[in-house]
């Protein structure tokens, strides 16, 4: 083999290794000397073959057969699963054994890179890597996009994970032969094959991957964001509507008024009516845009500044329209055009609401007996008993909004960014099956008359229903206008970023 001969093949084995094959040299051995008559591990020139300097003597004089190209195509759906961890804001980088051409090849086959991309400062040999400085090493590993280390050794995939975690990212690393073992246990997730993986790798690993397909731990991604989703979701809605009824109460409290419901009210309100919304939560599908996202960092808080204040601002809604109806229903004979007065109650004095308590001392003050559904007559021996046992339907009226609202509120609670545009309430039926169920449970505490009696509330007429729908709906605008707000903040910081 001369000179020009020996650059052919290397061109030859350039050019097949660049088209993403493995390439195998095959030479045989004429003359094989002592090894002639080699049968067994019995034989006496068998311990040479253990002895690593006794190689360069046997594996020499060989003649050149060829060389075989071996592909192992990938996945279809990695192109896809690639695509979505760039949208994902996850980078992948790829460490291999492979010839440095044949894993640029198959990184660009996968597109991690494009067809025209210029990978200089992005594919390294592992001895290229670690002869950088330190701060290139950083440097190089903290520039976005794809990266692949080509003849890597496995200190050089524990060196790169290490830099990665020091650096703050979370890493996770895949492996299956048992020089990835060290890595894998040094990842802050260790995923190890589960067809083609050695028991090795799955024992120094956090899982092992059962059909050792990548876009399968891209699905396991979106699932998990979903699961996390789900929980801020149930804690956003719990949240919102708890604040919401202790608003309400302090505010009772705060302007002097009677209390607007009492405890046996507010414990079926948490116990009950809450119960299958936040339920229901837990079944959310996916936000629509949930793999576009940027990662979030491990040490974000639960509950933001601006989550906090979404919280405080839909709370705040609810005890101002429970405490708001009920003020209405004591003072105004009608409210956006619907009579409030047709069951023939007393209208008092806002100030007179106030100053309740003093009831015994106002000259002239006197109320008529009003009806309530199913033609119960509401008639008082003291006119004080107006503010206490005569409270039944302003009561009723704002246990009926503190309840619609939490079930509009659940509505809102399907998406913490996305608009009930694009992410509707059907997309999640278990929820809407959840809110039929906490409305007819309210609905026959007010219609059967022995419940009704036990939660001090009395039937209320389409009017008046109208009413509780009305003063509830406005929370699921202001949720609105706040997704908006929460993202346009994102999309700006998003465009900064960039």
């Amino acid at each position: 083999m001369d000179e020009p001969c020996r650059q052919l093949l290397l061109s030859r084995q350039t050019e097949m290794s660049s088209k993403g094959l493995r390439c195998l040299g095959l030479a045989y051995k004429e003359d094989l000397g002592e090894f002639s008559d080699y049968y067994s591990e019995n034989h006496p020139a068998h311990k040479k073959l253990l002895d690593p300097a006794c190689y360069c003597s046997i594996e020499n004089d060989l003649v050149f057969v060829g060389v075989v190209g071996l592909r192992d195509p990938p996945r279809d759906e990695v192109h896809k699963a690639i695509e979505d961890c760039k949208g994902a804001g996850i980078r992948v980088m790829v460490i291999t054994g492979d010839n440095k051409s044949t894993a640029e090849a198959i990184c660009r086959e996968i597109k991690l890179f494009s067809d025209g991309e210029d990978l200089r400062g992005k594919s390294f040999t592992g001895k290229e890597f670690m002869a950088l400085s330190p701060s290139q090493q950083i440097e190089t590993l903290s520039k976005p996009g794809g990266k692949v280390f080509s003849r890597a050794e496995p200190r050089h995939k524990q060196e790169i994970v290490r830099m990665l975690k020091e650096m703050g990212e979370i890493v996770a690393m895949t492996g299956d032969g048992v020089n990835d073992a060290p890595a894998l246990k040094l990842a802050d997730i260790g995923i190890a094959m589960g067809i083609t993986g050695t028991e090795v790798a799955k024992e120094a690993s956090d899982m092992v991957l059962a059909d050792d397909n990548f876009s399968t731990i891209v699905s396991a991604v979106a699932e998990g964001r979903s699961i996390y989703n789900n929980m801020k979701a149930f804690i956003r809605y719990m949240i919102s509507s708890n604040v919401g009824e202790v608003i309400s109460i302090f505010l009772t409290a705060a302007l002097g008024l009677p209390e607007c419901m009492i405890p046996v009210q507010l414990l079926w309100v948490n116990l009950v009516t809450d119960g299958p919304p936040a339920t229901a939560l837990g079944f959310n599908p996916p936000d629509i845009g949930i793999m576009h996202k940027p990662p979030r960092r491990s040490d974000d808080a639960l509950i933001n500044s601006w989550v906090l204040f979404r919280y405080l601002i839909i709370g705040s809604y609810v005890g101002i329209a429970t405490v708001g109806i009920f003020i209405l229903w004591y003072t105004r004979a009608s409210f956006m055009g619907i009579n409030l007065v047709s069951d023939g109650h007393t209208l008092v004095e806002l100030s007179q609401l106030h100053n309740w308590g003093e009831c015994s001392t106002w000259s002239n003050f006197t109320v008529a007996p009003y009806m309530v559904g199913g033609g119960q007559l509401i008639t008082f021996s003291n006119p004080c008993d107006y503010f206490t046992a005569g409270k039944v339907k302003a009561m009723t009226l704002s246990l009926s909004v503190l309840v619609a609202i939490e079930m509009f509120n659940s509505l809102n609670a399907l998406s913490e960014d996305s608009s009930l545009l694009t992410l509707p309430p059907w997309r999640n039926p278990w929820l809407l099956v959840a809110m039929s169920v906490s409305f007819g449970l309210h609905c026959l505490i007010l219609y059967v008359p022995f419940l009704a009696d036990i939660f001090a509330v009395a039937p209320l007429s389409l009017n008046e229903w109208f009413l509780v729908i009305l003063v509830s709906v406005p929370v699921i605008l202001i949720d609105e206008i706040l997704k908006f707000v929460g993202r346009s903040q994102r999309y700006r910081v998003k465009e900064k970023t960039a």
